[in-house]
């Protein structure tokens, strides 16, 4: 291991969410101003997310605004990330949602899978029980 990629190993946080494109997420971003610093929250969908490890980031759009921000998921300056909903898109870029307004630019709620239980098996009920005894006398008779 060189020493890159020790140094890049330094830096990944320990808890990142599972972020995917459609996701609509809470970012609490430090800010700096003048001597104070101060979190900001910024709240809306994630366009995309793009690269790898350490240099992997995410863009978010804020709902209803149209302001863009794009985030590192490893940086320093991020306090922490909040999936507050998945979405269920069939895109990696969610650029088309730029053009829409209000609620076209609606996204459905990804939901998880339930296993669908299997029924219980009935009890086998007195009637067949008889026609067996029948089915078993006619080929005892006919032997």
């Amino acid at each position: 291991m060189n020493v890159v990629d020790q140094i890049e190993q330094e830096q990944f946080k320990e808890s990142v969410p599972e972020l995917r494109p459609g996701d609509t997420i809470r970012v609490h971003a430090k800010v700096v101003e003048g001597t104070r610093e101060r979190i900001q929250v910024f709240e809306g969908l994630v366009l995309r997310v793009t690269g790898g490890g350490l240099r992997k980031n995410f863009t978010v759009r804020r709902v209803g605004v149209g302001v863009e921000r794009t985030f590192m998921i490893h940086s320093p300056r991020i306090d922490k990330i909040e999936v507050l909903r998945h979405g269920d898109v069939r895109q990696a870029r969610l650029y088309y949602l730029r053009d829409k307004i209000g609620k076209e630019g609606r996204i459905k709620e990804r939901r998880p899978k339930v296993a669908v239980a299997k029924p219980a098996p009935v009890a086998e009920e007195a009637e067949p029980a008889k026609a067996r005894g029948r089915a078993k006398a006619k080929v005892a008779a006919t032997k």
